[in-house]
């Protein structure tokens, strides 16, 4: 992204990703009124994460941008909708779906050597993070600062999360900014 985001731009785009999953639900074609230019249109990378009542329905993304924003968005909400770690959405979840739309800045690299050499460098409540090896890769949005608010929990969950045991070898951490857009229920049965 290189201009930022207004908030008709992130509302936009949570409702498109909204739109997104209706239209997958439906098997209607997705209609969305985009402006002729502007940020969505540039490459952008997104995470859509979609709950119901505060349960985990579907969260996917793309950690660099690849494409035209607003198709970013569209893509990560309907491959959220079948997130393997959790079943399907279906047309009974739409009534309290909530939507959720992350737009990641690019990714900079943190020092990683050593455990406590990250510790210090991330910032907690507005990193998300990154984890590889090589081989392996996991990230956390900034938003599971929440859920996990020390910067111990937070690398211990991702670390867990990524199936290392330990601090591996070569390990690189990057650290990104996000910004949140919300399309919140209820919505009216399908």
């Amino acid at each position: 992204m290189t201009a930022p985001l207004s908030p008709m731009d992130g509302r936009l785009l949570a409702g498109l990703a909204a739109g997104a999953v209706r239209a997958r639900l439906t098997g209607e074609r997705l209609t969305a009124h985009l402006p002729p230019s502007g940020p969505v249109h540039a490459d952008g990378a997104s995470f859509v994460t979609l709950e119901r009542a505060g349960a985990l329905r579907g969260c996917v993304g793309t950690l660099e941008a690849m494409r035209p924003l607003h198709r970013d968005v569209v893509h990560n909400a309907v491959r959220a909708m079948a997130d393997p770690r959790v079943p399907p959405v279906t047309a009974a979840d739409w009534p309290s779906l909530d939507v959720k739309v992350s737009v990641l800045t690019r990714p900079a690299a943190l020092p990683a050597h050593r455990r406590e050499a990250l510790l210090a460098a991330v910032v907690p409540h507005v990193h998300g993070l990154i984890l590889t090896d090589g081989t392996r890769r996991a990230t956390f949005l900034p938003s599971v600062w929440a859920k996990l608010p020390s910067a111990e929990q937070f690398l211990d969950a991702l670390l867990h999360k990524g199936g290392w045991t330990g601090w591996p070898s070569g390990l690189r951490a990057l650290a990104y900014g996000s910004a949140e857009y919300e399309d919140r229920s209820p919505r009216p049965p399908l």
